[in-house]
């Protein structure tokens, strides 16, 4: 069974989110659990966890099919070491506050070499950043998100993914996520049937679907191996229909979260609608 839902607002507080996802008919959500765009935010009060849990119970939703997406400042490979503890600090707050909110997985993308260290020393530096965390906390998966490739974003080939995977020592709590768009646009012709099947022939060999906890399903304004991140409602971008209806009728994406992150918010529930009719 697919479980389709968006990255909603969790404004005035993380219990929120449930309310959102439920009205807009997802079976699954995404969530900032705090600002995306501070370094800092106020700890998660004992009131917002409690009835974050109590609407997520209300409205049916389980832990596995709700996909948190750390803040975009953080870079996990950043050559600096002072950037680089800042945003370690951040990245161990965002999975402390999934263990509270009883949550089994964070979204991130893994860094950016910023043209000073190389691609192999940044990989291994993500790793590094990784395991620290997963020593200092309890039950949540890492779940690195493929990227566009933009500027210098690691993580654009699954052979990246791959050789951080590769360099976490508790493999049973790091996974993946895969972004369509991000798919497109670093290279990977997911717009054709052959296309699809072969990406996701090389994405088994390489990665391997036991490490995929999540997707984000967008259309692309971007067309292929172009690099740049720029997300389209589902039908309005250059992807065409051919990749929604593989991946919807493809029982190797069930019972994980598949969230839009498309970029008209006010027609989600007719996108989520429609995705479920293929």
């Amino acid at each position: 069974m697919k479980y389709i839902g968006a990255h909603v607002s969790a404004s005035g507080g993380v219990e929120n989110a449930p309310l959102n996802a439920n009205a807009i008919g997802a079976k699954a959500f995404a969530l900032f659990t705090r600002n995306q765009r501070q370094w800092k935010s106020s700890p998660l009060t004992k009131k917002s966890i409690s009835l974050f849990k109590e609407r997520c119970e209300e409205f049916g939703y389980e832990a596995k099919h709700i996909l948190p997406h750390d803040s975009y400042l953080i870079n996990l490979g950043h050559p600096d070491p002072d950037g680089l503890q800042k945003s370690r600090d951040a990245f161990l707050d965002e999975m402390q506050r999934c263990e509270q909110l009883g949550l089994d997985r964070l979204n991130f993308h893994p860094g950016s070499h910023l043209n000073e260290i190389s691609v192999d020393d940044c990989l291994a530096r993500i790793a590094e950043s990784i395991n620290r965390t997963l020593e200092q906390t309890v039950g949540v998966c890492a779940v690195i998100e493929n990227t566009a490739g933009q500027g210098t974003n690691l993580g654009y080939t699954f052979e990246q993914i791959a050789a951080i995977i590769d360099r976490v020592d508790d493999k049973s709590r790091v996974g993946v996520c895969i972004d369509t768009a991000h798919t497109l646009a670093a290279g990977y012709d997911i717009k054709t049937e052959q296309g699809f099947t072969e990406t996701f022939r090389h994405f088994d060999e390489v990665i391997g679907f036991s490490y995929l906890r999540g997707m984000h399903i967008n259309d692309s304004k971007k067309d292929l191996a172009t690099r740049v991140d720029r997300h389209d409602s589902i039908g309005k971008g250059v992807m065409g229909m051919t990749t929604f209806q593989m991946l919807m009728k493809d029982t190797r994406f069930d019972d994980i979260p598949l969230i839009l992150e498309t970029p008209d918010e006010s027609i989600w529930a007719e996108e989520i609608s429609y995705l479920y009719t293929l």
